[in-house]
């Protein structure tokens, strides 16, 4: 195999495990108070 599609390989897979772990992070019950009050911002005075 090619050095540059192994590296290309590596790059896809570890932009996907970022995408995973953002997702993951995002829809954790941790967060979701502190989303939910976030989202509330724009509606106050």
């Amino acid at each position: 195999m090619d050095t540059l599609t192994v590296l290309r390989s590596v790059a896809t897979v570890l932009c996907f495990a970022t995408f995973v772990g953002i997702l993951v992070w995002a829809y954790s019950r941790r967060n979701a108070e502190r989303f939910e009050e976030a989202a509330q911002l724009p509606l106050q005075d």
